[in-house]
């Protein structure tokens, strides 16, 4: 999709990236289509069958390294996928978080024997990822967090809740951000995984109703005297959660602006498609000079925006991403994505506001954009701190 008519970078042209993208989404266009992704919706799930798929397609572990059976790519590949998602109105689909978010604390900080228990499952889709991080009292602020992971003996034993967890309902690998020294603020965080399947204590909660996203499923879950191995510390090491979140974080933002943009440019391209064919007052909407000014503004503010996210990436890429930086395109993007989207849901009038329309639920899904990952409040005070 090219709706914007703006050059991809060098970067993102070199063949393999584009054979790729072009796999992508004629994979998405076989497994995805809009009538599954309406029923995943009606049903507030994505079938646990589609992880399976997509490991078996070799859509899972797109940049963990081949040592570690991954796919051997790199942030490029999770660009691919979460636009071609983004453009094709399957983004509901948790497997960028999975993979971009997930996987990348197992094998950036694990040590070899966690790589090796757990990375080859991840890329199979035999574990589907999530990671728990806000509690009911604790969201942006993770030295807040109430969870505890004491050791006892050999094991760990883990209590509390934690709520709004992407993926909540189908995860059976959790990272779950803990106090292992609750007396010791960020220095007593650790990030301990739980597989599910094979623990007593863990329960999920409901999941949760949402404005949108809805097939995204999102839960609460508990805690209770859960006891896992001493061996499932990130790393090995108490005390270094903390330091492994502010270093990943940045990539989580980025990811959150990249599939925002990629969410206004599919909006851009139904509301072109519904301007060009629908008819008032004897011509095209989109012959009205309002409707052509709203559109330009649209197009230049996405058009920023693409040049800022590619930049991002390119930075993120040569390893150069500050957290700043990170933070800038998470809350600019997400804003400008709401932003552009309520004015194009305008154009469609009384169709804008039913759900049958695309643009409806775009304008649904853009809302939790501003809020999670950090809110963009606190996007701007990461950023103010650089003044």
């Amino acid at each position: 999709m090219n709706v914007l008519n703006l050059p991809e970078p060098d970067f993102m042209l070199e063949e393999e990236i584009t054979l790729f993208s072009d796999s992508v989404g004629k994979w998405i266009d076989e497994h995805a289509p809009p009538e599954k992704v309406a029923s995943w919706i009606e049903n507030s799930s994505v079938p646990r069958e589609l992880w399976t798929q997509a490991g078996q397609d070799g859509l899972m572990g797109l940049s963990q390294p081949e040592e570690w059976s991954g796919m051997g790519g790199d942030y490029r590949h999770e660009v691919v996928l979460m636009r071609q998602l983004g453009w094709k109105g399957a983004d509901h689909f948790g497997v960028s978080l999975h993979n971009a978010i997930v996987a990348p604390y197992i094998w950036h900080y694990g040590t070899e024997e966690q790589k090796q228990r757990w990375l080859p499952r991840l890329v199979t889709g035999e574990l589907v990822g999530a990671i728990a991080m806000t509690e009911p009292g604790a969201g942006s602020d993770l030295q807040g967090v109430k969870t505890t992971a004491i050791k006892d003996g050999n094991q760990y034993v883990i209590n509390g809740s934690k709520t709004f967890i992407t993926n909540g309902q189908l995860a059976n690998f959790i990272i779950v951000v803990a106090k292992t020294d609750p007396g010791e603020g960020a220095k007593g965080v650790s990030l301990v995984v739980v597989e599910t399947d094979e623990v007593e204590g863990f329960r999920r909660g409901r999941n949760l109703h949402k404005i949108g996203m809805e097939a995204n499923d999102t839960s609460e879950l508990f805690f209770d005297g859960v006891k896992v191995p001493g061996e499932n510390i990130i790393g090995g090491d108490e005390g270094r959660g903390f330091y492994q979140l502010m270093e990943q974080l940045p990539q989580e933002r980025l990811n959150i602006a990249v599939q925002g943009l990629a969410a206004a440019e599919r909006g851009l391209a139904h509301t072109l498609d519904y301007v060009k064919e629908r008819k008032a007052f004897g011509k095209r909407i989109l012959d009205f000079q309002n409707t052509q000014f709203k559109l330009a503004e649209v197009k230049t503010k996405l058009t920023v925006a693409k040049a800022f996210v590619d930049r991002c990436i390119e930075l993120h890429l040569a390893g150069k991403l500050d957290a700043a930086t990170a933070s800038m395109a998470k809350y600019w993007v997400t804003d400008i994505q709401g932003e552009t989207i309520d004015e194009m849901l305008q154009l469609f009038g009384g169709y804008g506001y039913m759900t049958e329309y695309p643009i409806a639920q775009l304008y649904k899904d853009a809302r939790v954009q501003r809020i999670y990952g950090g809110t963009n409040e606190i996007m701007k005070v990461l950023i103010a701190r650089t003044l």
